[in-house]
């Protein structure tokens, strides 16, 4: 008989996870909360819970589920003109920086495999940022323009890049950027002949009356294109977060105008994510975490070369957002805010530990660096925010 035991704590902690950083006020994410109760719950402290096959199976759904709502979060807009191009000559030498860290790194013998760390390093946490920004009331800025456009280049190309480099099938490159290039062809055709479908004026009448009640046809139409993106991206060897990933860029490059369409649905498919199965991906990172690690000196002393190589490969490219941006203060914002990750050394670090690129140790202190990256590098970006305000425009040019 299957237990339910550790996917009934799980279920607590994730509960639990929003109330602690609510009634203590803790200065950090939701999502860090969740992976420390994991760490604490998990058989490296308390050993109250591990990660079975209920737990496994869900977590991986719940990865899905949240690199679905990535995509979902692309606005093309931002991905036109001179910001975008901008942002895109950033982001590529973000990746130059990467890939010289990671060799560097290799060179050293702190990692096996420099090009996995590059890709881990060039990411961004756009799920983290772009909250900040638009409590800071700088979304709508040239700052929040430039930093989510970014953002938003440096989490689909890390997810492209871990699917085209780091599949499990052991195929050559060659062989899997033609299946890359057959997967994408074929969603993108699907996606067009389902939305298509669903602006026929037989089905729109029966999707109306459908998608307030029980049956919640909207919603069930995302996990349905969601699952079947990624399981297409397996069929083709590739991970199946690129899948997922794919399904919510597809809904939001295709159906732009999603508030008229249907103006509950985003917040109905976040509440299936973020309210049931997204947490038990981040718990279940936590409580797979390598805990013994923590103790010895060498994974201590790779936290913050990890940190400080992540703050250099996507801080450092926010110079050439000088000429848009008001002064120092505003580049070293942008610098922090680009500079926040997490989702990808996650989910890169339980790749490579997979494929055995990774050392355990290793996974730990990227894991780590990154929750460092989420707590602290969005304060300092709001704390700068904040004297900003304070001292006006005396430290900095106009805005453009």
């Amino acid at each position: 008989m299957i237990s339910l035991t550790s996917v009934a704590l799980v279920g607590v902690l994730a509960l639990l996870s929003p109330l602690l950083v609510r009634l203590v006020r803790l200065p950090v994410p939701d999502v860090v909360v969740q992976i420390v109760l994991g760490v604490l719950v998990g058989p490296g402290v308390l050993g109250l819970a591990r990660v079975d096959e209920p737990v496994r199976v869900l977590s991986v759904v719940g990865l899905s589920f949240l690199l679905f709502l990535a995509g979902l979060e692309i606005d093309i807009a931002r991905l036109r003109g001179r910001v975008a191009r901008i942002a895109a000559s950033a982001f590529v030498v973000s990746f130059a920086l990467a890939l010289a860290v990671g060799t560097l790194l290799g060179v050293v013998g702190i990692v096996g495999s420099p090009v996995l760390i590059a890709v881990i390093l060039s990411a961004t946490a756009a799920g983290v940022v772009l909250p900040v920004l638009q409590d800071s009331g700088d979304a709508a800025a040239p700052l929040g323009g430039l930093v989510i456009a970014g953002a938003a280049i440096a989490e689909v190309v890390p997810v492209v890049l871990l699917s085209l480099l780091f599949a499990g099938d052991g195929g050559s490159l060659g062989s899997r950027v033609a299946l890359l290039a057959a997967f994408a062809a074929l969603s993108c055709a699907v996606a067009v002949v389902v939305l298509r479908l669903a602006h026929l004026g037989w089905l729109t009448r029966a999707l109306a009356a459908l998608q307030d009640t029980t049956a919640e046809i909207r919603v069930r139409g995302a996990v349905a294109l969601l699952v079947g993106f990624a399981a297409l991206a397996a069929g083709f060897g590739l991970e199946a977060i690129l899948g997922s990933f794919l399904a919510g860029a597809a809904i939001s490059v295709l159906d732009p105008d999603r508030a008229h369409t249907h103006p509950q649905f985003r917040p109905k498919v976040q509440a299936v994510g973020f309210g049931a199965l997204i947490p038990f991906f981040f718990v279940s990172t936590g409580m797979s975490l390598d805990v013994e690690s923590f103790t010895q000196p060498a994974t201590l002393v790779r936290i913050p070369v990890f940190l400080a190589a992540i703050l250099l490969v996507r801080g450092l490219p926010a110079l050439l957002y000088r000429r848009l941006l008001n002064g120092r203060r505003e580049i070293a914002r942008a610098a922090l805010l680009q500079a926040t990750t997490l989702t990808i050394p996650v989910v890169g670090g339980a790749i490579g530990v997979d494929l055995r690129l990774i050392t355990p140790d290793n996974e730990v202190a990227l894991v780590a660096a990154a929750v460092v990256s989420v707590i602290a590098f969005p304060i300092l970006a709001t704390t700068l925010a904040r004297r900003r305000s304070e001292s006006g425009p005396r430290d900095g040019r106009a805005a453009v």
